[in-house]
């Protein structure tokens, strides 16, 4: 087995693989087919994996090996809804799916619109829910995930309202040239750092969306990096932030190259700049994946 670097996930006591199996890959994926990608996960070693009720067959296919390797992963689901009666349904659902009976963490997901924030963080909300089923003995831990600019500024509002025990986020090269996004991430990655909140990353090798014309097939909405040397250095890029974890793309035709990426950076081997995250943005014609009012499909 390879060891792939390891950081505390946040206060949970967990000893998460920096590399988290983001389980969105398996949204119409064949058993089979998902069975070879554990193999995969075990031979890196990757311990933690992350999942949400909405991602088609997903949890069904996480489930499959639960029986046989629910003490090797951490597993964290996440649901979309913003009531208390419909975040218990949502769980206990999960809870089946997956085969298992208790969630290392839920998260409530993509939590960013001002509509669905104050429903889900309000009384009678999707939080008051997630609380009573980590009372119940359904899950440990309670997290936010959110996508778009408008992310860490809205999960700033949430750990004001709320002690979570993680937050997810994009976070590339191209993401931290908006300087509104780049200044709210780094008082959200301060705050997390003060309270050992810990930070999942997502869409670390996204080149931009994919364009009128393209003919290529599509594992992922967005087009990802292709290219084995730039998409290592985009995953080191985000490696080179202690404590930091990021989530797989669900292109997993591109999994091998991020765990050998990430072993890399566990042997001490970083040293990408800014410069060459740069020239890499430039040759690669790379873009945002979000603006304001711009999210994605998850």
């Amino acid at each position: 087995m390879q060891n792939l670097p390891q950081a505390p996930f946040g206060k949970t006591g967990h000893l998460s693989t920096r590399i988290i199996f983001g389980a969105a890959a398996f949204y119409a994926m064949r058993q089979d087919r998902a069975d070879r990608i554990l193999e995969l996960l075990l031979e890196y070693g990757v311990n933690h994996i992350d999942v949400a009720a909405s991602y088609g067959e997903a949890e069904l296919r996480v489930g499959g090996w639960m029986p046989r390797y629910r003490n090797h992963f951490f597993i964290a689901t996440k649901t979309g809804e913003r009531t208390a009666a419909g975040a218990k349904e949502s769980i206990q659902r999960s809870l089946e799916r997956l085969r298992i009976d208790c969630l290392d963490s839920i998260q409530l997901h993509n939590l960013t619109d001002e509509e669905g924030w104050q429903t889900a963080q309000g009384p009678g909300g999707a939080l008051e829910g997630a609380i009573e089923a980590r009372e119940k003995g359904w899950v440990r831990f309670i997290g936010v995930t959110g996508h778009g600019v408008r992310a860490p500024q809205m999960h700033l509002r949430s750990l004001e309202r709320f002690d979570f025990d993680s937050v997810l986020l994009p976070f590339n090269y191209m993401m931290v040239q908006d300087t509104n996004y780049a200044a709210a991430l780094e008082k959200l990655l301060t705050v997390c750092g003060q309270r050992h909140i810990a930070v999942q990353t997502i869409k670390a090798v996204a080149r931009r969306r994919w364009q009128t014309g393209d003919t290529e097939r599509h594992f992922s909405w967005y087009e990802p990096v292709k290219d084995p040397g730039v998409l290592r250095r985009a995953v080191q890029w985000v490696l080179s932030r202690p404590g930091l974890f990021l989530n797989t793309s669900s292109d997993t035709t591109l999994l091998p190259l991020i765990l050998e990426a990430a072993l890399t950076a566990g042997q001490g081997r970083l040293g990408v700049s800014d410069a060459q995250m740069a020239a890499d943005a430039k040759d690669q014609a790379m873009e945002p994946l979000f603006s304001e009012g711009l999210s994605d499909p998850f």
